[in-house]
């Protein structure tokens, strides 16, 4: 059996925090980890914007509940879910995605948790350090096969652990830092990759 990963935002939904930056305007928050590649500095930054400016947890859920996944994804997942198992390993937080799980039937996500008092968000719990690369490394030790796909930084040490990686829809400063990855630049390429790393992995 062959275990899909993939990324979550930039893959299958809109990147929220860029969603937020055009809502308040606050162009801090439109960074994301295809700029700021260590994730602790990224979201320490995120937190001292939002106490600065006096965004609440319930601010961003109002804004996240307008998105919708991105044009073809809900149709990829169902397409890989009647082939693999599929996993989506996420560096977001379960307080931000269910209402975009909700479009997508519910998926399995692993992701973290933020911690919240009175609808601040005054901090966040990680899984665990560089947990996609280390859910992949734990599905192979029980003899799974992981094919992957992400967009971003954070996806690359997954991406290197399972058997199969490719990028997708990149920046072109990822694309050209990870050269080892092949890139697919639509859900047809994705498609076809996947079918291509399962027939060489079968």
């Amino acid at each position: 059996m062959i275990v899909a990963c993939l990324d979550l935002e930039g893959v299958l939904v809109p990147e929220v925090w860029l969603a937020v930056a055009d809502k308040t305007g606050i162009e801090e928050l439109g960074l994301t980890t295809r700029e700021i590649p260590d994730y602790d500095e990224l979201m320490k930054g995120r937190l001292k914007v939002l106490a600065e400016h006096g965004i609440k947890l319930s601010d961003i859920q109002e804004v996240i509940s307008t998105l919708k996944p991105l044009e073809g994804a809900k149709e990829f997942l169902d397409w890989l879910r009647e082939r693999f198992q599929v996993i989506i390993l996420s560096d977001t937080y379960y307080e931000f995605m269910w209402p975009l799980m909700r479009q997508l039937d519910y998926p399995t996500l692993f992701c973290h948790d933020l911690v919240v008092e009175n609808d601040s968000i005054v901090g966040y719990k990680l899984r665990q350090s560089n947990q996609k690369q280390k859910a992949v490394q734990a599905l192979q030790s029980i003899n799974f096969k992981c094919v992957a796909t992400g967009d971003s930084y954070n996806d690359t040490t997954m991406l290197g652990q399972a058997d199969a990686g490719a990028l997708f829809k990149p920046s072109k400063q990822v694309a050209n830092d990870f050269k080892q990855f092949p890139v697919a630049n639509n859900y047809d390429e994705l498609r076809a990759f996947f079918e291509k790393a399962a027939a060489k992995l079968s």
